[in-house]
């Protein structure tokens, strides 16, 4: 049975590094190789680095709807440090 050591912390990896080894976890199962004892703990480490990215994902996505909330209700308020038209002075 394999051993979790020398396993970098969910926590502790990249977004990229994260959903890249959770594809080996991925691949690895599919492959239907694995000793019982060792698909269980691919699948735990699979749960936790797919929980992981979850969070993350929503995180960002958030923060992303947070900056897109702003930057419209700056849009609303228009530039407000604009020069005032001249256009009518012209007629």
């Amino acid at each position: 049975m394999a051993d979790n050591e020398g396993l970098v912390p969910v926590e502790e990896l990249s977004f990229k590094d994260a959903s890249v080894e959770l594809e080996l976890v991925v691949r690895a199962l599919e492959s239907g190789e694995l000793e019982l004892e060792d698909a269980l703990e691919k699948y735990a480490r699979g749960v936790a680095l797919l929980t992981s990215l979850r969070e993350r994902l929503s995180k960002a996505e958030q923060k992303v709807q947070v900056l897109l909330d702003a930057s419209d209700a700056q849009a609303s308020v228009g530039d407000v440090t604009a020069a005032p038209s001249t256009a009518f002075l012209n007629e």
